[in-house]
């Protein structure tokens, strides 16, 4: 038989209160006034007893859920984005909300949408927006979540839009690829799951930059492992490319050893361009040429989402640029 659960009543035993005074100090409920000794022997019982309050039973209570919803493919989350989540999560929790990662994959945006709403959260913030439709947003509204925040190329109805065009990012490498004098770009194609969402629209910027200038783009599929990029530069030459944005940093550093391992000489051979400016891009041999993204700060965002679940409305916050950083593997 499973053991019993630890409930708000057994708290309210052991402090020698009632179970609404240990509600309104577990909830840090506003305008209930409950002594500092009363609310220690309160807390120091449920520490004492292991309690966790019931997440669903305390949004019934409140009339809404503090649960802040944002799908995301995980092997999608580079080193740039996973340290800007954190600070979110942080911030969040600041705020009275709690964020929860969703990785479910969907093909159709609806179905994302329908199985989003079974969990009833107060918001949802979408990473990849570009996949958000307005019918999505109409289903979220209808079961009552309050605030819909999205990072996308374009607005989307019904949502709190915030511009971040991936075609920008790789177009901004192959402008300055084709200016340093480089005609014949490789681009890579990870082939990690979830990443396509990603790669599909830097491939895209890179090549309508091509297609003004007398330049080709190769698509290159790359896995993230030693062995896939070993394989790549073993085949460099014969592919007879004089440059490559590599899809982010750390598919850039992997590829820049790979490339030298074979001998292959950057960047007198062969341009480098990574993205999103870690710390790692600075500290390779060369130092690694990159693209710069100029994320809001995760306060901001916060501060969004708070204002959409109160008032349903925000102020607009700029676009994320993305800005090249021209190091010395170009």
């Amino acid at each position: 038989m499973a053991p019993a659960s630890i409930t708000s009543a057994d708290v309210a035993r052991l402090a020698g209160v009632s179970r609404a005074t240990v509600s309104f100090v577990l909830n840090d409920t506003p305008g209930h006034r409950v002594s500092e000794a009363t609310r220690t022997r309160v807390l120091d019982a449920a520490r004492q007893l292991g309690y966790v309050p019931h997440a669903a039973a305390r949004s019934l209570r409140a009339g809404r859920s503090n649960l802040v919803l944002m799908p995301v493919s995980v092997s999608a989350i580079g080193r740039l984005v996973s340290d800007w989540v954190d600070e979110l999560h942080s911030e969040l929790d600041h705020r009275g909300y709690t964020a929860v990662l969703h990785a479910g994959r969907f093909p159709d945006p609806a179905d994302a949408a329908r199985a989003w709403a079974e969990l009833r959260p107060a918001a949802v913030v979408a990473l990849d927006g570009d996949r958000f439709t307005a019918r999505a947003a109409e289903l979220l509204r209808g079961a009552g979540v309050r605030a819909l925040l999205a990072f996308a190329a374009r607005p989307v109805a019904g949502v709190h839009t915030i511009g971040f065009d991936h075609a920008r990012i790789g177009a901004t490498a192959a402008e300055h690829l084709i200016a340093r004098g480089r005609t014949r770009i490789g681009v890579v194609v990870p082939r990690e799951r979830g990443l396509a969402t990603l790669a599909a629209p830097r491939l895209a910027g890179a090549e309508s930059v091509a297609a003004r200038h007398p330049a080709t783009v190769t698509p290159l599929e790359l896995a993230y492992t030693r062995e896939s990029a070993t394989a790549l530069a073993r085949r460099w030459r014969s592919l007879e490319l004089d440059a490559v944005f590599a899809y982010n940093d750390e598919y850039a550093a992997l590829l820049l050893h790979a490339l030298q391992a074979e001998g292959i000489a950057v960047p007198q051979e062969v341009a480098i361009v990574g993205s999103d400016d870690l710390v790692l891009s600075a500290l390779q041999q060369p130092a690694l040429t990159t693209v710069r993204l100029d994320l809001p700060s995760a306060a901001r965002i916060a501060d969004a989402v708070h204002d959409l679940v109160e008032t349903g409305t925000a102020p607009e916050i700029p676009p994320i640029e993305a800005t090249l950083v021209p190091r010395e593997t170009t």
